[in-house]
C-alpha cells in the first residue's frame, strides 16, 4: 500500500482542488489508468470517468469501452464515453493519427469538464513517461522548455501520478488484484513513444538501474533551472523594452552588449509572433540603415536611427489578426467584424454576414485572417465534402476586387466561417447546444463613402 499512502500524501499536499470538488478522470482501461482509478477511489476523493473509444482496433476497442463502463458501474461512478472515427479526422486534418487522437480526446475532456461542472482533468502519466517525454524532446532538440518534461499542471489538466514509477504501479496492481485491459498496440514500435520505451529505455536501466529516479529528480532541477532563465529574461525585457503608446522601443547599442545576444533576441521578440529562424535577420538589423525592418504576422521590428521599435502591423493590412477572446471589435480595410458569446436562438438566422458557431467547437485564441491559397473547409449543408474556398467563391461568383476582402475564422487550424460566404459542417450549432460564438461582419462607412446629403 505504499502508493497509496504517497498518492494521499501528494494529494494533499498539491492542494489541486478544493474539498467537495470533483475531477474527471481520464481512463482508457489500461492498467495505469485502472490503478489510478483504485488510488481515486480509495482516497474518497469525488470524480467522474471519460474514456475515448478512438475506432482504430475494432472489437478490442470496444470492449475496453464496456470495460470502463462496467467498472463505473459497480463502483457507483458516474461514466463518459465517446466514439470517434479517428482515421477520418487525421485525413481531414492532415495530421498523424497519435496527434488527431490527442487533439479530440483533450477537447472532449475540456468540453465534459466545462459541462459537467469538473475542475480538473486528470490523467495516469507516470515517472516512466516523464523520462520518455524527456528523450524525446533531448532528440528532437527543443530546448530549454523540452526539459521539464510531462508538466505537472497545465491549464486544467493534472498528472498526479508523476511522482510514481512503472514499477510501483505495476506492484500495487498486483497487490489490489486490479483487473484491466491490455492494449495490443503497447507492444509495437508502430508509435515513437513505444519505440523509446522498448528499445532505449531498457539499454540505459541496464547501465544505470536508477535511471528512471535519477532523470525524474534532474527533471525537477530542469523545471527549476527554466524558472530562474524565465526570470533573467523578465529582467532583460524590462531593462530592454521600453514602451512608448502603442510602440516598443529597443536601445540597439545596449543590446548590443547583451550576451548570448541570438537567445535575448529571440525571447524578446518572440512573444510578438518572431520565430526562431528570424534571429539571424534580427542580428543583421542591428547594423542595417533606418527604415530597414522585418514583420511577423502581427509586427514589424523597425531599424530607426539608435533604435529597434517594435510595432503593430495594422489590421488593414495584417495577415492574421488574433482574437484572444470574446466580445470583442475588429476593424479591417473593408469590414468591422464583432465577436460575441450569446444564447444559442430558437432560429439560427440566415445571413452570409453573421455567423452563428458551436461554442463546444471553439477554442480561444482564434484567428480572423486572409485566405490563403490551398484553403479547404467543410460548407455547410454539402455533406461533409471537403472543397476548396476557391473553388466555392467562383461557385458564388464573388468578384475579384472582393475577395481581396474574405477574412477566414480559424479555430484549432480548422477554417470556421469563410466571411460572407458559410460556416463550416464541424461548427455548425446542434441540438443540445446552449452557448454560440457570433461574429457579425459589417461594412465600414468612411467619410469618402458617405453620399453627400440631398
Amino acid at each position: 500500500m505504499i502508493l497509496l499512502d504517497k498518492f494521499r500524501e501528494h494529494w494533499a499536499a498539491k492542494q489541486y482542488v478544493l474539498p467537495g470538488e470533483r475531477v474527471l478522470l481520464a481512463v482508457s482501461g489500461g492498467e495505469d489508468s485502472m490503478v489510478m482509478a483504485h488510488l481515486f477511489l480509495k482516497s474518497n476523493i469525488e470524480f467522474g470517468i471519460a474514456h475515448c473509444n478512438f475506432g482504430l482496433r475494432g472489437e478490442a476497442a470496444d470492449l475496453d469501452e464496456q470495460f470502463v463502463h462496467d467498472w463505473c458501474k459497480i463502483n457507483n461512478i458516474t461514466f463518459y464515453g465517446v466514439k470517434f472515427d479517428t482515421k477520418q479526422k487525421s485525413k481531414e486534418w492532415k495530421k498523424g493519427t497519435q496527434e488527431t487522437a490527442r487533439i479530440l480526446r483533450y477537447e472532449w475532456f475540456e468540453q465534459i469538464r466545462r459541462q459537467h461542472n469538473y475542475k480538473k482533468i486528470v490523467t495516469a502519466h507516470h515517472a516512466n513517461d516523464n523520462i520518455e517525454t524527456l528523450l524525446i524532446n533531448l532528440f528532437k532538440g527543443t530546448g530549454i522548455g523540452g526539459l521539464h518534461g510531462i508538466l505537472p499542471e497545465n491549464g486544467y489538466v493534472i498528472r498526479p501520478l508523476l511522482f510514481a514509477t512503472k514499477d510501483m504501479i505495476l506492484s500495487y496492481s498486483a497487490a489490489n488484484d486490479i483487473a484491466f485491459r491490455e492494449d495490443a498496440s503497447n507492444a509495437t514500435d508502430d508509435y515513437l513513444r513505444n519505440a523509446v520505451r522498448h528499445n532505449i529505455v531498457p539499454v540505459v536501466k541496464e547501465w544505470f538501474p536508477n535511471a528512471v529516479t535519477n532523470l525524474n529528480d534532474s527533471i525537477i532541477r530542469f523545471s527549476e533551472a527554466e524558472v530562474l532563465y524565465r526570470d533573467a529574461i523578465d529582467g532583460k525585457r524590462k531593462k530592454l523594452l521600453e514602451q512608448r503608446g502603442n510602440d516598443y522601443y529597443i536601445p540597439i547599442l545596449k543590446l548590443r552588449k547583451q550576451q548570448p545576444l541570438a537567445t535575448i533576441c529571440y525571447e524578446l521578440l518572440q512573444p510578438f509572433g518572431f520565430s526562431p529562424a528570424q534571429v539571424p535577420h534580427v542580428l543583421n538589423l542591428l547594423g542595417s540603415a533606418t527604415g530597414h525592418y522585418i514583420s511577423s504576422g502581427s509586427h514589424r521590428l523597425i531599424c530607426n536611427r539608435d533604435f529597434l521599435i517594435i510595432t503593430t502591423v495594422p489590421a488593414e493590412t495584417a495577415d492574421f489578426i488574433v482574437v484572444e477572446a470574446a466580445p470583442c471589435t475588429i476593424e479591417t480595410g473593408r469590414y468591422i467584424y464583432t465577436f460575441s458569446i450569446q444564447n444559442t436562438p430558437w432560429v439560427i438566422p440566415a445571413s452570409a454576414n453573421e455567423a452563428y458557431l458551436n461554442l463546444n467547437e471553439i477554442t480561444f485564441p482564434i484567428l480572423l485572417r486572409k485566405k490563403r491559397t490551398g484553403d479547404y473547409f467543410y460548407p455547410l449543408g454539402m455533406n461533409m465534402k471537403k472543397k476548396k474556398v476557391s473553388r466555392v467563391l467562383i461557385n458564388e461568383k464573388v468578384a475579384l476586387h472582393e475577395k481581396e476582402d474574405i477574412r477566414i475564422v480559424e479555430c484549432n487550424k480548422r477554417i470556421a466561417w469563410v466571411s460572407g460566404i458559410r460556416i463550416d459542417e464541424r461548427f455548425k450549432v446542434k441540438d443540445g447546444v446552449d452557448k454560440v460564438l457570433v461574429v457579425k461582419q459589417e461594412i465600414r462607412i468612411s467619410i469618402a463613402d458617405a453620399s453627400v446629403p440631398q
